[in-house]
């Protein structure tokens, strides 16, 4: 009886180990290592608003910061040709260095450079039977800022100018510019209308377009008939300014959006902004240039996460562990008071087969402002299904 019951337990320990064996490996996590939240050192700094008319600021990566608070809509005047530009880029894009179709000028666009011409608006002269890349069409708008050629794309683009400016208002609605509103393709109207912070996102947009982005920056262009053009941003080049459109010419003041260039830890960051309604484009100008050094005196660049820095462990029941570690070094420009998020998605493992390193096994996801992230996670060490010993001995997992 004893070496009956000896050999029925025998069978049962055999029966439980080889049952314990052939259980599931059981997937591991890797807890974050990262706090969710992560404040910017500093407060944000009172910038020096205009003392005439309102104005908003942003920063590449990082979007819109402020405003003067004391926004009211007001007519875009020659600004609104950044809109004209985009709309045409868009239906019609060139590459950079690229000069596009060839546009034949018609009686209609002499009428209109000889109409605007005696309203005393900004033209470039033009004749019938002439060709205008789009390159130089594009140029001629927005160096000089001639009112009759953003008439004429907007001819070429949509056949009318009705319908190009219907085109106009849709983008707006799209890219939820909810205190504009155009009426005309050059902003020769009183009612083409916006806001400092509503061209300030106009502006974003627009510089993200090479061809664009490479216009505004010059300081003249050549055009077959008119010869040699001039910017009217006299401010060009002056603390790192790289752009973007001046407009005045109604009682309502002058506006300036503008791009600037500013070197911030040795890294570049583009500081964008919008000032709508001082008395003239020198007030305007001062005003940009007055917001540009204040922005560049409290922006920071951080490193935030370090390439190879543990964002994440593993470990396993039988020992086995890796951390998951950055791929990346990540630099984000920064402004006092605003909040880092950071999250991990990281990958819920089994290991039932040997896991290289470098392995992607998930993202760090960041936020800050407009700035969105999500930076790979690789293992940093190899990890190995566990032994056979263990599978057998395991206790419950």
């Amino acid at each position: 009886m004893r070496v009956r019951a000896g050999a029925a337990l025998l069978l049962i320990i055999v029966a439980a180990a080889a049952l314990n064996y052939f259980r599931p490996i059981p997937a591991v996590t890797a807890p974050a290592k990262l706090p969710p939240t992560d404040v910017v050192p500093g407060t944000a700094p009172a910038l020096p608003w205009p003392s005439q008319g309102a104005a908003a600021v942003a920063v590449s990566g990082l979007g819109f910061l402020a405003s003067s608070g004391n926004e009211k809509t007001l007519p875009a005047a020659s600004v609104t040709k950044v809109m004209t530009a985009l709309i045409v880029l868009e239906d019609k894009p060139l590459k950079k260095d690229e000069d596009g179709p060839a546009i034949t000028l018609a009686d209609a666009d002499v009428q209109a450079y000889e109409a605007d011409l005696q309203d005393k608006q900004s033209v470039v002269r033009v004749e019938a039977g002439e060709q205008l890349s789009e390159l130089q069409v594009l140029e001629g708008m927005l160096i000089p800022s001639a009112n009759n050629l953003a008439e004429t794309v907007a001819r070429w683009d949509a056949g009318s100018i009705q319908a190009f400016v219907d085109k106009m208002n849709a983008r707006a609605a799209a890219m939820h510019l909810t205190h504009t509103k155009f009426a005309d393709p050059a902003g020769a109207s009183a009612a083409s209308v916006s806001t400092p912070t509503d061209l300030l996102n106009l502006g974003m947009v627009a510089m993200q377009n090479p061809v664009f982005d490479q216009i505004v920056a010059m300081g003249q262009a050549n055009l077959p008939l008119a010869g040699t053009v001039y910017n009217v941003n006299s401010v060009l080049g002056k603390d790192g300014i790289v752009g973007i459109k001046t407009g005045s010419g109604f009682d309502t003041g002058a506006n300036f959006l503008f791009a600037a260039n500013a070197s911030i830890d040795s890294h570049t960051v583009v500081l964008y902004g919008c000032v709508m309604g001082p008395p003239s484009l020198d007030l305007a100008f001062n005003s940009a240039r007055a917001l540009i050094a204040a922005m560049s005196a409290v922006l920071h660049v951080r490193r935030v996460i370090a390439r190879n820095q543990s964002i994440a462990t593993y470990t396993t029941p039988w020992g086995a562990q890796s951390d998951l570690i950055s791929a990346d070094d990540v630099d984000l420009a920064e402004w006092p008071g605003m909040v880092l998020r950071q999250r991990l998605d990281a990958n819920k493992i089994v290991i039932d087969k040997p896991l290289p390193s470098s392995t992607v096994e998930g993202h760090e996801h960041l936020v800050l402002g407009d700035y969105a992230l999500d930076v790979p996670l690789v293992t940093a060490d190899p990890m190995y299904p566990p032994g056979r010993f263990w599978r057998l001995t395991r206790a419950s997992f």
